[in-house]
């Protein structure tokens, strides 16, 4: 008896001091776990597009949905191959679904071109093949936009267009306008547009927090767009976060207010497990474990979310603050 629980004690300690978890395989490519995007994933990479088609049809008009899907399977397209895409298209000409998955694969592909570095750490052959690629996407873009003019998504695709390209600051609202006018409270939609107002890329700090905090305050409760105000810190912040206070009563009011709207989010929004992430990041480094730990439940095992995005080591950033969390939350005091 005593030989087989030696082994277990010693398994435990090695958990606790050094952090094993998560142990399973991360997926990289999503932010939670949604069988049937993984299954027309799968069935893209080997070729087969049909499953892909039916998770457009059964979305139907679940713009939040077909954005996300677009997103993931344009992605696929961009990494790997584009026969399944291609054969999709010859199969049904004309098809809205094939055409705005063409229109982000092609996006998705300009972005894989120029890679994650900054600007200096980027060649000029890098550059040259994202913009070249950005600019043949207006045709893809405005195709399956006029093949279904009432859907968002290729309008979303085009924010990433316009980041890439540099859209000045009346163009990127005239196109906010056309996409707002379909979708005012798209998650996707503004967590992109973000991005556009960041110091790093079109606009200051002053503009990203304005264009979060406004669009924060018009939205409706469980639309998780409360969860803005705390991106736009984090994206002013990044660089500094160890000499910032992500404590302060400022960010913890952020994450409050983040928590509250999550809570009352649809369990199903395809958007919330982002959301979870940037919640258990900031909960842990909050001291907050048990919390952490609740948001990490709905999502472990996957990493394409912030703050891993942004980490040149994802998947062991991920394991390390995970890893943590549990170990913390077994010692965590309940609150009175």
């Amino acid at each position: 008896m005593i030989l087989l629980v030696l082994p277990c004690l010693l398994l435990l300690w090695c958990w606790l001091k050094y952090g094993l978890l998560p142990l399973r395989w991360q997926n990289s490519y999503l932010a939670g776990p949604d069988a049937p995007l993984q299954r027309a994933c799968r069935a893209a990479a080997r070729g087969h597009w049909e499953p892909a088609a039916r998770l457009f049809e059964d979305a139907g008009q679940d713009w939040e949905r077909r954005s996300l899907y677009a997103q993931r399977l344009g992605g696929v397209a961009a990494r790997r191959s584009d026969r399944w895409l291609k054969s999709w298209e010859e199969a049904r000409p004309g098809d809205p679904d094939a055409a705005l998955v063409v229109a982000r694969a092609r996006v998705s592909y300009a972005w894989e071109l120029r890679g994650g570095a900054r600007a200096h750490s980027t060649s000029r052959s890098q550059f040259e093949g994202f913009h070249r690629e950005l600019l043949a996407s207006q045709d893809d873009i405005g195709r399956a936009w006029a093949l279904r003019p009432d859907d968002p998504t290729p309008l979303v695709a085009e924010i990433w267009r316009a980041l890439g390209l540099g859209y000045s600051h009346r163009e990127m609202r005239g196109l906010w306008s056309r996409i707002t006018a379909l979708a005012p409270h798209h998650f996707e939609a503004h967590s992109s547009a973000l991005q556009y107002w960041t110091a790093k890329w079109r606009g200051s700090k002053q503009l990203v927090r304005e264009f979060a905090e406004e669009s924060a305050a018009g939205a409706p409760p469980g639309s998780l767009l409360a969860v803005l105000p705390l991106i736009a810190w984090y994206e002013n912040h990044a660089d500094e976060l160890d000499r910032v206070g992500s404590c302060s009563p400022e960010v913890r009011v952020l994450v409050d207010a983040a928590l509250a709207d999550a809570a009352l989010a649809d369990p199903d929004h395809p958007r919330l497990p982002e959301v979870r992430h940037l919640l258990a990041y900031f909960l842990y480094r909050q001291g907050r474990y048990r919390a952490a730990r609740e948001q990490f439940r709905h999502v472990d095992g996957f990493t394409e979310a912030l703050p891993w995005r942004y980490s040149p080591v994802k998947p062991l950033h991920y394991r390390a603050v995970r890893t943590k969390t549990g170990r913390m939350a077994l010692t965590e005091r309940r609150p009175r």
